[in-house]
């Protein structure tokens, strides 16, 4: 049963990996269209598509007339990646040169309004009568993905963050484009509304699930098979749930080595991480961030449990898809 999951899973990212390939974005400036063809060539597991198509099909099967309007959400998010990669100075996206980096700035700015036009157009083979609800749910989350990522921005200059507000800002960064890829598919395939907005919530704390077990990862991940530095959030004093929660246990010698290690300008990146690792064992911050994982996956997979779709069989292929993802180790 698991082989027929995963056959079914890589049969759609197949074909929009195919519809991918048969896009055309642009040709004169080449400086302004190669970008964007380089960028989508990078590849990545396509989840957000993904998600819509798998939701599609809780109610019909005939989801390959829906693939063009799925890869809105693709080309949004790659959108979202390139723009996010000019502000974190990034230089390496899914192992390669990121487009500012191998371009310039400008046009890697230029590159990426194309895209979120291109996204429209795609937007726009909605049938009319879905098209309003469609864009109104998409833009608002559009809209909640730029407020994210300026609280992400905020945070850097902040000392303190609270758990509260880091959970909030995840959830607008990250989580809602993945509610909205399900709540999408569900528009698409004409599910009933009570569906549609359980399938949101799933997305919604799936997703922040996942950004905490990134978190986790990035300090505690197998390096062999995490595929990047292991601590690379503690080197660069990044605030994710584990440093907000230690900061906020924290007390006497601990509290002490926290503000050194956050404020030293030169240090040994594999003695730091060590040392603030420590800190996080001693105050048991791993346990604590996984059963917050854990209450959010848990919240999630209880809006599945009681949506009625049309395909049971589909539904177990939705939960089975993220069930292997939150089982990740990279």
């Amino acid at each position: 049963m698991i082989e027929a999951y995963r056959s079914q899973i890589k049969e759609l990212q197949t074909d929009l990996e195919n519809h991918i390939q048969n896009l055309t974005f642009g040709e004169d400036p080449k400086e302004l269209y190669e970008p964007i063809a380089y960028l989508m060539s990078l590849g990545g597991k396509r989840i957000r598509p993904l998600l819509t198509l798998m939701a599609y099909g809780l109610y019909k099967k005939d989801y390959k007339t829906i693939l063009s309007p799925a890869l809105a959400v693709e080309i949004f998010h790659n959108f979202t990646l390139m723009h996010d990669d000019i502000m974190d100075d990034a230089p390496l996206r899914r192992g390669e040169a990121t487009v500012h980096e191998k371009w310039n700035p400008n046009t890697a700015i230029l590159s990426g309004d194309v895209m979120m036009v291109r996204a429209y157009d795609m937007l726009l083979e909605v049938p009319s009568e879905k098209l309003t609800l469609c864009m109104k749910h998409f833009n608002r989350t559009a809209a909640e993905v730029c407020e994210g990522q300026q609280f992400d921005m905020i945070f850097e200059n902040r000392k303190q963050v609270s758990e509260k507000e880091y959970l909030e800002m995840i959830r607008l960064k990250t989580a809602v484009l993945l509610g909205f890829s399900l709540q999408y598919g569900a528009m698409l395939a004409g599910a009933p509304a009570d569906d549609v907005q359980r399938l949101y919530d799933f997305g919604v704390n799936i997703g922040i699930g996942f950004q905490l077990k990134d978190d986790v990862l990035d300090v505690y991940a197998d390096k062999a098979k995490f595929g990047k530095q292991v601590g690379g959030d503690i080197i660069s004093n990044k605030k994710t749930y584990l440093l907000i929660k230690a900061i906020e246990l924290a007390k006497g010698r601990e509290a002490d080595e926290l503000v050194y290690w956050g404020s030293a300008k030169e240090f040994d990146k594999a003695e730091k991480v060590l040392a603030v690792t420590s800190i996080y064992d001693s105050l048991g911050i791993k346990d604590l961030a996984e059963a917050k994982i854990e209450a959010y996956f848990e919240k999630g997979f209880e809006q599945l449990r009681h949506i009625k779709p049309v395909y049971k069989e589909a539904l177990q292929g939705l939960t089975f898809l993220a069930q292997d993802l939150i089982s990740r180790e990279n």
